[in-house]
């Protein structure tokens, strides 16, 4: 199943998509008698998203095709939601091949950060260049959102605490970050500096999850590409490691590293593209 997030004027409301385009939850509670909540967020932390997923795929996909949906083309798109409780981050997660996965040192541990939500925007919105902050770059990433609180997790569980899959963008200042590692919160915390898809990906819709590629691109040309299997720190362990430093909530975001960083400048548009996803993409604006 996937779960969009849409603008309809004043408000940013949940849909779900079907051939026919996008369904609010609206809709959907008014033609099938249930009252589920109307913004993502809340249909996360309320948990309600399984018992959505469970009407979808007892028969609620079919249902879609005889409800009024907005098509895809006529849509305004907002980011999942905006004020997620934590925004947690993975560097240098990838290696370029199978025999570097295997020369991994198995003692190593993410390298992690944290980014405020005030760094959040959504699909089409700008990145804005700090004045002075010099270079600045750019990183495709798959995160995982969290759908159920949770601590102290194996990966063995983690599959019934992920809600699913979400296409992001993490921006950083290097420059700042270059000199001094311990300056990379700062380095990533400037407003806009985040990018966060519209679009919930279920866990089911991705049942070959290691084998999706992450692209990079650049004005139209993807510049770095790999796939998650990859990973040194795979999505399920990301989440378990990170259970045991704090509680994760649900709607908590982790992003899970990517394939490589380009330097962004005035003018430019910068994708997340990812296997099963719409490209996210943010321009860029001094």
């Amino acid at each position: 199943m996937r779960i969009t997030t849409l603008k309809l004027g004043e408000k940013e409301v949940a849909a779900l998509n079907s051939d026919a385009g996008l369904v609010l939850i609206d809709t959907i509670n008014k033609a099938v008698g249930r009252s589920w909540h109307t913004e993502l967020f809340d249909i996360i932390s309320c948990g309600e998203l399984d018992a959505i997923t469970q009407w979808y795929e007892a028969g609620g996909k079919e249902k879609l095709a005889g409800l009024p949906a907005l098509p895809y083309t006529e849509a305004e798109y907002a980011p999942l939601y905006r004020n997620p409780r934590k925004i947690w981050g993975i560097g240098m997660n990838y290696v370029k091949n199978e025999e570097e996965l295997a020369a991994s040192d198995p003692n190593d541990e993410p390298v992690s950060f944290m980014k405020p939500d005030t760094t959040l925007i959504g699909p089409f919105d700008a990145i804005r260049i700090p004045q002075g902050a010099g270079t600045i770059t750019a990183e495709a990433e798959l995160a995982v959102v969290i759908g159920k609180a949770c601590k102290n997790i194996t990966e063995e569980d983690c599959d019934d605490v992920i809600a699913g899959y979400v296409a992001t963008i993490d921006v950083t200042a290097a420059d700042i970050h270059a000199r001094n590692q311990r300056f990379l919160t700062r380095a990533k915390s400037f407003d806009t500096f985040f990018g966060l898809g519209s679009t919930l990906v279920t866990k089911e819709e991705l049942p070959e999850l290691l084998q999706v590629h992450v692209e990079t691109a650049l004005n139209g040309e993807v510049v770095h590409r790999n796939k998650l299997f990859h990973m040194k720190f795979r999505p399920n362990f990301a989440v378990a490691f990170h259970s045991k430093v704090m509680t994760l909530l649900p709607g908590d975001i982790i992003m899970t590293g990517t394939p490589g960083a380009v330097v962004i400048r005035d003018g430019d548009i910068v994708e997340c593209r990812i296997d099963g996803f719409e490209p996210l993409c943010n321009s860029v604006r001094e």
